[in-house]
């Protein structure tokens, strides 16, 4: 895995990690997602528990890298872990990452949080050659997060990389149409994703409350 493409966030003049996600996103929807698995909700629900035994194996590396077992990697310990993946960022880059996987601004990276983190490397990193442990890691775990972006993509109707209430009743009305309950799932759903409550959920957003959704439990 090489350098993260473009840097991360430098200065307000670059892309901020949202828009390279989302133009990451639309390129995987134009080139990857033709073809689409995911038909209806049912079949993304149906998919959990491979996802939760999937995502539960990057616990190991989660605490290989939490050096004081506190529960959550600190600046420090993920400048060690970059290092190790070989990704050599900029003091600047590395504390943009961190503030941004810091979802809930506890100045330190829960597991939930580390797997947005790994998610974010994978959908960002160029490859490379050389591989480690940790590397290998991800990339078995690579295909799971490019089904959690088809499982995005799905809810993403209009295609804008972002989802609004809109989104998701239509999603859950065109691929549910004997059960038109939009806000037991969409109301609860979106209000978890969207954190910062401006009415639509990214990426990042909707790939931590995917995680909470799955059952990916913190203390697990």
């Amino acid at each position: 895995m090489g350098v993260i493409m473009s840097c991360i966030g430098k200065s307000s003049k670059n892309m901020s990690l949202d828009d390279k996600i989302e133009r990451k996103i639309v390129e995987m929807r134009r080139y990857k997602f033709g073809q689409s698995k995911l038909k209806s909700v049912d079949s993304i629900v149906m998919m959990f528990p491979m996802f939760k035994e999937r995502l539960k194996t990057l616990r190991g590396m989660f605490e290989q890298y939490d050096e004081d077992s506190n529960g959550s990697i600190e600046p420090n310990e993920l400048k060690k872990f970059l290092e190790h993946l070989q990704l050599h960022l900029k003091e600047q880059e590395i504390e943009n990452l961190f503030e941004y996987c810091d979802l809930d601004g506890s100045k330190g990276i829960q597991f939930n949080e580390f797997i947005v983190l790994l998610c974010l490397i994978h959908l960002l990193a160029e490859p490379s050659s050389s591989v480690n442990s940790s590397k290998a890691g991800l990339e078995q775990v690579g295909e799971i997060f490019n089904t959690i972006v088809e499982a995005f993509v799905f809810f993403d109707q209009n295609g804008d990389g972002k989802l609004n209430k809109k989104d998701m009743i239509r999603t859950l009305n065109e691929t549910n149409p004997r059960e038109r309950s939009p806000a037991r799932i969409s109301k609860h759903r979106f209000q978890e994703m969207d954190w910062d409550k401006n009415g639509q959920v990214t990426f990042r957003e909707f790939l931590f409350g995917f995680i909470n959704w799955v059952g990916i439990e913190a203390d697990e």
